[in-house]
Formats: structure tokens, sequence, C-alpha cells
């Protein structure tokens, strides 16, 4: 399998070929990168087959996604806030 990187908020991550965004998140170690509108609670990966709306993104400017649904491209620019 070949390897590549993507940028996650200014940080370079590397991705395996196939990996979606939100298993390169998970594989740095990222658990969490977003909150709950009411508490606080942090949110990311859930349900890791797209059904809920935890773990969107966005990347490359684009509307956000679910990144458990969405395979890395090389050269992705995704920002988490």
């Amino acid at each position: 399998m070949s390897s590549f990187q993507i940028t996650i908020d200014g940080r370079p991550v590397p991705v395996e070929q196939g990996q979606t965004i939100g298993a390169a998140l998970h594989a740095a170690g990222v658990r969490a990168w977003r909150t709950t509108r009411f508490g606080g609670r942090p949110r990311g990966l859930f349900c890791g087959i797209g059904v809920c709306f935890d773990c969107l993104v966005t990347v490359n400017g684009r509307p956000p996604e679910r990144a458990c649904l969405l395979e890395a491209r090389p050269g992705d620019e995704v920002t988490t806030a």
C-alpha cells in the first residue's frame, strides 16, 4: 500500500491509500474535533458508517462532510473548526 500526507488544521498527517479522513484522524491520535452545541461535549468518530453527523470536517473549503465516509486524497486540506 502506498502512503501520502494530508493536512489537518495545518498539521501534516500520514494516510494510507484507501483510508478515510476519519480513520487518518483516529490513527493520528485525534479522537475528538468538534463539540456539542449544548454542554460542549467532545465529538469525533461515533458510528463510523455515515449514520450520524458527529465527525463533520471541511475538506478543501467544501461544505462540511462526514469524515468516516470521505476517502482521503493526496494534498487534502482538512479543517475541523
